[in-house]
């Protein structure tokens, strides 16, 4: 072999072969005292770790981790039979002159079909986790979707239980910690109640064919509760809540919780009374466009009530007490046209400087006779402050 140098073994005085020194050329193991030569299996270990990071702890496309493995493995094999294959000769006629048997060149062999099986594996390797990777995105991407459409569904769910419940009992029925029959009730004190019905509608409301069985009569009413509904979104009115709508009768009710419930200045009932003027402009404008004249009637009145929540299947929010017959009688006794209030409410609005004018005493069912005030106006007073002198002076004129 060219370059190589084999030293004879040395001898022990048991006449026993101890160990053989390999080099090539002129190179010297200054830092081996035994047999040595260039270790090119730890070249060939280096290469397997280079290969196992970019396989392992690249991410990258399998057919990118492909080439550059096969590079490498070209790279490599191209050395160890070309450029470098007297490191590996070296090794086996050291294998051969210690042991005695073997053959040269095999090594070379050996590694190039090692670095072959690593690739293979590798690459294999690579597609499994690109695979997995792929399903993992899917998968993400699905679970994702899901997600988003549960948050639309649950959403959805909350403005609908929103639109049939008041929101403190929709927050009640969504909450996770309460338990599965239990039943929603809420004691509830000074509660202004409002009743507005149109009793001509009954009237209006005929089925012919010219407008389609009735349809067009109930689209006109739907028109009306919805602008009735759509009062309410005002900030002003905001402390006030729709109970329900039975017919052409619309009734609802400000001051249900504690945080809409105004006992000092009694705002909530200032706020019943702007929005029962409100009902009634709004009624006129529709007279004004449909060329109709539908009369509105409406009662109110301030007293307790127990709120609750009713059905399992169809829940529905509803109040009861004296103070609400009281207001329902409030608006079947009332004057068309007209806002008829309690005695209790009237003191209320007197103070705040609402224009009142007494009715005078009334048969009322069930109650006997009680006196009776109508609403003619808005109030010259702001709700947040204290009434002044001059404004109660101005209250008094009015009435």
């Amino acid at each position: 072999m060219d370059g190589l140098t084999v030293q004879a073994p040395k001898k022990s005085s048991l006449g026993h072969r101890l160990e053989f020194n390999v080099t090539r050329g002129d190179e010297m193991n200054d830092c081996h005292e035994g047999a040595t030569t260039h270790f090119p299996d730890y070249f060939t270990f280096c290469v397997l770790l280079v290969m196992v990071s970019c396989a392992v702890y690249q991410l990258m496309f399998s057919i990118i981790k492909l080439l550059l493995l096969a590079g490498i493995c070209l790279a490599y094999s191209c050395m160890v039979i070309f450029t470098h294959a007297t490191l590996f000769d070296n090794q086996d006629a050291l294998i051969l002159l210690s042991t005695g048997y073997g053959e040269v060149f095999v090594s070379r062999y050996v590694t190039i079909a090692v670095l072959l099986g690593f690739t293979v594996a590798f690459v294999i390797h690579a597609r499994q986790t690109e695979a997995t990777s792929r399903l993992d995105f899917l998968w993400k991407l699905q679970a994702h979707g899901e997600k988003e459409e549960t948050e639309h569904l649950q959403a959805y769910n909350r403005k609908l239980i929103s639109n049939i419940l008041p929101e403190h009992v929709a927050i009640h029925f969504l909450s996770v910690d309460r338990a599965a029959d239990e039943l929603y009730h809420e004691e509830c004190e000074s509660v202004c109640i409002l009743f507005a019905s149109i009793p001509n509608f009954s009237d209006f409301y005929v089925e012919l064919e010219s407008n389609n069985e009735g349809v067009e009569c109930l689209r006109l009413l739907n028109e009306i509760i919805a602008d009735f509904d759509e009062i309410l979104e005002e900030e002003r009115f905001k402390n006030i809540e729709k109970i329900k709508s039975t017919g052409a009768t619309y009734m609802a009710a400000a001051g249900l919780t504690k945080a809409t419930r105004d006992l000092k200045n009694f705002s909530h009932v200032t706020a019943m009374a702007d929005y029962a003027l409100r009902l009634r402009d709004q009624l006129e404008y529709v007279n004004e466009h449909s060329f109709n004249n539908f009369k509105i009637r409406i009662g109110i009145n301030i007293g307790p009530v127990v709120a609750g929540v009713i059905g399992a299947r169809k829940p529905q929010y509803d109040i009861w007490g004296n103070a609400v017959n009281v207001a329902s009688r409030m608006d079947s006794t009332g004057e068309l046209d007209k806002i008829q209030v309690t005695q209790e409410v009237y003191q209320i609005l007197h103070k705040k400087g609402y224009p009142l004018t007494c009715r005078g005493t009334i048969k009322v069912k069930g109650k006997g006779d009680m006196v009776t005030y109508f609403l003619t106006g808005k109030s010259h007073d702001t709700i947040e402050c204290s009434e002044s002198p001059a404004s109660t002076q101005t209250g008094q004129n009015h009435n």
